[in-house]
């Protein structure tokens, strides 16, 4: 079987480095028997998604250049959350690629545990994702409380300026720019293109 290592340490993991997880990773590999198809090593912080080698390790596993990714740890793969972690970990599923922790044995997407673990995380993410949507409810309506005016600011939509412009050859994009909308928004409030009306948007 054709595997992926993913390995990964940030500044703030003192005492920890990659090679020492590595030479782990490719002993236990050689014991199974399986054949290392890359390694992919990031130095940055796991609380983000967009590290290099995780990406490349992603677009890898689409082409199902190894047919199994082995990391250190669930930490050391993702600490952006248990809903962003289980979204990667679906990812490489519906690749056709499973995942295996070296450290916790009950981490692998081909064992015994596979349906009790996806089952725990995908629970523990429905209620990260409530708490979520209850964080952004609450902080909306305490800046309503507040008199905050939410979304975007209006803009008012001068026809006089609108024909002014036009009247001096500046075509709609043009237009659009100066008055800091959208060109389709102007096309749609132009209607036939000719004429606009005194609007607020």
């Amino acid at each position: 079987m054709r595997i992926g290592l993913y390995s990964r340490v940030s500044t703030k993991d003192r005492g920890q480095d990659c090679e020492n997880q590595l030479a782990q990773l490719r002993e236990f590999a050689a014991k199974q028997g399986w054949t290392v198809s890359r390694e992919y090593v990031d130095h940055e912080s796991g609380a983000k998604s967009d590290r290099v080698e995780f990406q490349q390790m992603f677009r890898d596993a689409a082409q199902r250049r190894f047919d199994l990714l082995l990391f250190w740890s669930l930490d050391r793969f993702s600490r952006e959350g248990v809903l962003e972690t289980l979204t990667h970990l679906n990812r490489l599923t519906a690749a056709g690629v499973g995942y295996r922790s070296f450290t916790e044995s009950y981490f692998d997407s081909c064992g015994i545990f596979k349906d009790a673990v996806i089952s725990i995380l995908a629970t523990v993410a429905k209620q990260e994702r409530i708490r979520i949507s209850e964080r952004v409810r609450a902080g909306l309506e305490r800046a309503r409380s507040k008199g905050k005016t939410l979304g975007r600011p209006r803009r008012v939509v001068d026809a006089r300026k609108v024909a002014s412009l036009r009247a001096q050859g500046l075509g709609w994009k043009r237009i659009a720019g100066e008055l800091g909308i959208g060109v389709g928004t102007l096309y749609r409030l132009a209607g036939d293109g000719s004429k606009i009306r005194h609007t607020v948007i």
